[in-house]
């Protein structure tokens, strides 16, 4: 639904997996098709047993928020155990990664800034 050009989705829409076990998928909430200009926020699920391998983005910032579970975060050297209503910033450049070593799903929140090119080195 849309209003004086802003939107208001409800409900999840299509889930697409991020790491080969399958037990991890992102879903975009807000992105090109529902005209964001700047941000796009995109909701992460990872299933018990989830591993998300060690990635960078040179030029990307990450905002994040947990809203259920607790998960592993990797930032560089560090492990970090997030939960709910965790806030986490991730610089551009900065090596991270996720796992889930819980029994439960973990589900996060994540924005990042819309640029012309996504890159993303594996590592």
């Amino acid at each position: 639904m849309t209003f004086g050009g802003g939107l208001v989705k409800i409900g999840w829409g299509k889930q697409e997996p991020v790491d080969d076990s399958g037990k991890a998928f992102m879903e975009v909430l807000i992105g090109e098709a529902e005209g964001a200009p700047h941000f796009y926020m995109r909701r992460f699920v990872l299933e018990p047993g989830a591993r998300m391998a060690a990635h960078r983005h040179p030029d990307i910032e990450h905002e994040q928020y947990v809203l259920q579970g607790r998960l592993v975060l990797g930032l560089d050297e560090r492990e970090i155990v997030v939960g709910p209503d965790s806030i986490v910033f991730i610089p551009a450049g900065t090596v991270h990664w996720y796992e889930n070593r819980e029994k439960e799903p973990a589900v996060f929140l994540c924005l990042v800034p819309k640029t012309a090119e996504y890159r993303t080195e594996w590592v």
